[in-house]
């Protein structure tokens, strides 16, 4: 442990904006399990809805800097096939 005040203030602060970065990531993925469980089952209507709640949730994060841009786009384009696939078993 440090000894310096201000360098326990930063440990304290960096330990608790990590477990908000993983929140963040913990949810993005609870989250991409379930659109790809509704597009298995083959519910378009809640599959779409889930995937709207998926890029809202990569949108805040990248926005909070949780999660890099780069990694943010190739995760909302994953989903986007993702559902694109349920939409093409549809037809």
């Amino acid at each position: 442990m440090a000894n310096i005040h201000s360098q326990k203030k930063r440990i304290l602060r960096s330990e608790r904006e990590r477990l908000e970065n993983r929140l963040y990531t913990s949810t993005i993925k609870t989250h991409f399990r379930r659109l790809e469980g509704l597009v298995e089952g083959g519910e378009g209507e809640a599959a779409t809805t889930a995937h709207r709640e998926l890029v809202s949730t990569i949108d805040k994060a990248v926005k909070r800097g949780a999660m890099h841009k780069n990694t943010g786009a190739r995760k909302k384009s994953r989903a986007a096939r993702t559902l694109a696939r349920s939409s093409a078993a549809s037809e």
